[in-house]
């Protein structure tokens, strides 16, 4: 079976494995009563969701676990170390997944007052704490490429840049991504697409671990979104969405594109992008607004469009993006 057969094949496991397990999960969060709560300031027709089961990360990050963590357990009692640096990303999809699952835990079961979650900034130290060991482990175990610039075919060292460089990446998208999480399908599409981008290109590199775990994750997220579509019946919550963010930003450091991630997570970058300006201009023009609200998403919502509009238009720029950058990095 040729690498990009097994990539596929991966992906169709995944994705069956992820639906068939979605059925008792969603029964079991609805016992347990883990209902997401709606932001009081966002759009009107968005109060019926409230009380949609969220968590729902989990889904996601089970079966790629399990499936990883089986087609490389010879690596791990081995000598591949190729095998075992498919360990790094599945490393910060846990963690990141266990850091979010906290967080919304803490929003669906903590005390009155911790009911809003975890404080950000705990949540932020946390990210660049974890962050750092993971730059750490990109450089000095993997010896992970330092950066390619597109259409240039060399390799560049960042020095000891790299450490800081690498883990503002990984924190950054874990947000983006997290930011993104906020109408039915866009972060799972949006995710699916990006992965599907580097899992391209990795394939094209002989990085033929680092493709399995992105075609896998891929299969998990289309298993999410049988669930997730409009409308959803389960949120992946922050569970999914700093775990996804945070290693895509891996993978796409483990291939040395890291460089035209913003290119393939154009969605991502726009919606954090708009949430700072939104901030900024709010204090600067003392409480006017830039868009009609941030992020992006809810601006287009009360412009008229509808929730699907915008997550099938995202989508949409979002594959153009993922082309475009797959292109910068075959040049």
């Amino acid at each position: 079976m040729g690498e990009g057969s097994l990539a596929l094949t991966l992906a169709a496991f995944s994705f069956l494995l992820t639906v068939l397990w979605g059925v008792p999960l969603l029964r079991v969060l609805r016992q347990l009563k883990v209902g997401e709560s709606i932001r009081i300031d966002g759009p009107l027709r968005h109060f019926a969701k409230g009380g949609t089961p969220t968590m729902g990360g989990v889904l996601i990050i089970m079966p790629v676990t399990l499936i990883t963590v089986l087609l490389n357990v010879a690596s791990v009692v081995g000598l591949n170390v190729l095998g075992r640096s498919i360990f790094v990303p599945l490393g910060a999809l846990v963690a990141f997944a266990a850091l979010g699952s906290v967080d919304d835990w803490q929003k669906l079961r903590g005390t009155r007052k911790a009911k809003t979650g975890m404080r950000a900034r705990t949540i932020l130290a946390i990210q660049v704490v974890l962050a750092v060991i993971i730059a750490f482990g990109l450089r000095y175990v993997l010896d992970a490429p330092q950066m390619y610039i597109p259409l240039v075919e060399m390799e560049f060292g960042l020095g000891m840049l790299y450490i800081p460089v690498a883990a503002f990446w990984i924190v950054g998208f874990s947000n983006a991504v997290n930011i993104t999480d906020g109408l039915d399908g866009l972060s799972g599409l949006i995710s699916a697409t990006c992965f599907a981008a580097f899992g391209s290109i990795a394939v094209m590199q002989g990085q033929l671990y680092l493709a399995r775990f992105c075609f896998t994750l891929v299969g998990a997220l289309f298993g999410f979104l049988w669930f997730n579509v409009h409308p959803a019946q389960l949120f992946m919550g922050n569970t999914g969405s700093l775990a996804l963010g945070a290693s895509l930003a891996v993978v796409a450091l483990m291939t040395g594109q890291w460089l035209i991630l913003p290119v393939v997570a154009i969605i991502p970058v726009s919606e954090v992008v708009s949430d700072i300006l939104q901030v900024g201009y709010f204090k600067l023009t003392k409480g006017k607004r830039l868009f009609k609200m941030a992020p992006l998403h809810h601006h287009f919502e009360l412009m008229g469009w509808s929730e699907t509009q915008v997550v099938q238009r995202f989508w949409l720029i979002s594959l153009i993006a993922a082309i475009l950058g797959m292109a910068l990095a075959i040049a």
